[in-house]
C-alpha cells in the first residue's frame, strides 16, 4: 500500500522580512525589537569574504537567544564553496529557516532539503541566474520545507551583461517584469507565499507604500525590507484593512445564505466562485 504523506503544517505569516548583515550583531539586537515577521540574517552579499567566519559565529550566538520573530539565515549559494561552512555554523542553533540564493528550481530545493532536519523552512531567491527563470514551475511537491518564493533584480542583469534592470523612472524593464511575474505564479502554483523583492530607496517611504500596495494588488503576500523604517509600511500594505475584512465577510455570508447560487449580486456587481475564494483567503490571512 502507498505510504501517505503527512499534511504540511500551516505556513507562518510572512508580511515583512528584514535583512540584517550577519557581521553586525548590534543591528541584530535592534532588529529583534521590531515588528518584522521575520529577520533574514545575511551571510551572503552584505558580508565580505574575510568577515564571513565572524558573521557565522555572530549569527549562531544570536540564534541561541530567546526569539519572538522567525529567524532565517541567508547562506551563500550551494555551488559557492561556502554554503557547507555556513550550514555547519548555524544549523545547530536551529534557525527557523534558510534563505537560498541563486536557487535554480526544485533541484536546488531538494539539495538543500537533504542537509536540514526538523521543521526548518526554505525560502529560495528564485530569479538570480538565467537557468533559474526557466525552473520557476518546478518547486511544487519537492519539499514541505518550502515556505515561499522571492526574487531579486540585481544579480540577474549582472549575470547576463545587462546594464540595468530599471527604466529611468525606476520601473522594471521587460525582462525583469517577466522574472517578477514568474516568481508570483511559481509561488502560487507551489501553494506558498509570494514575497516581493526589496525597495532600494529606504528614505522614500511614500514610494515604498505605492510599491508594496502594487505588490499586494498583484498577488504578493509579503515583501523583503532592507531598513527598519520600511517594516511598518510593509506590514500595513500586506495586512487586510477593516474594510477589506468586512467586505470579505459580507461575500462569505451572502454565499452562505444562498447555498445553491453560482453567482450573486452585491453592491450592484456580480460576484461568483472566484470572489468567494478570494474572500475566504483574505479572512484566513486576517
Amino acid at each position: 500500500m502507498p505510504v501517505e504523506t503527512p499534511p504540511r503544517a500551516p505556513l507562518p505569516r510572512l508580511r515583512s522580512l528584514l535583512f540584517v548583515p550577519g557581521d553586525r550583531p548590534d543591528r541584530m539586537a535592534k532588529a529583534a525589537a521590531l515588528d518584522a515577521d521575520a529577520l533574514i540574517l545575511d551571510l551572503e552579499d552584505s558580508v565580505t569574504l574575510a568577515a564571513k567566519p565572524a558573521a557565522r559565529a555572530a549569527i549562531a550566538a544570536f540564534l541561541a537567544e530567546p526569539r519572538h520573530q522567525l529567524l532565517f539565515v541567508r547562506i551563500n549559494p550551494l555551488d559557492s564553496g561556502l554554503a557547507a561552512d555556513d550550514l555547519a555554523a548555524v544549523l545547530g542553533a536551529r534557525p527557523d529557516g534558510i534563505v537560498l540564493p541563486k536557487a535554480e528550481g526544485g533541484a536546488s530545493l531538494a539539495a538543500l532539503d537533504a542537509h536540514l532536519a526538523g521543521d526548518m523552512l526554505i525560502l529560495p531567491i528564485a530569479t538570480e541566474t538565467p537557468a533559474a527563470v526557466f525552473a520557476m514551475g518546478s518547486y511544487g511537491g519537492v519539499s514541505k520545507r518550502l515556505c515561499g518564493l522571492t526574487w531579486g533584480a540585481e544579480d540577474l542583469p549582472a549575470a547576463i551583461g545587462a546594464s540595468t534592470s530599471r527604466e529611468s523612472d525606476g520601473s522594471y524593464t521587460a525582462p525583469y517584469q517577466l522574472a517578477r511575474s514568474l516568481t508570483l505564479f511559481g509561488a502560487h502554483a507551489a501553494g506558498v507565499a509570494a514575497i516581493e523583492t526589496v525597495y532600494p530607496d529606504f528614505r522614500d517611504l511614500d514610494g515604498l507604500a505605492v510599491y508594496a500596495a502594487r505588490g499586494r494588488r498583484d498577488g504578493f503576500t509579503g515583501m523583503m525590507a532592507i531598513h527598519p523604517s520600511q517594516v511598518p509600511v510593509i506590514n500595513a500594505a500586506f495586512s487586510p484593512s477593516a474594510d477589506d475584512i468586512a467586505r470579505a465577510q459580507a461575500i462569505v455570508d451572502l454565499f452562505a445564505a444562498n447555498p445553491g447560487a453560482g453567482a450573486l449580486s452585491m453592491d450592484g456587481r456580480m460576484i461568483d466562485a472566484p470572489h468567494l475564494k478570494a474572500a475566504l483567503a483574505l479572512l484566513a490571512r486576517a
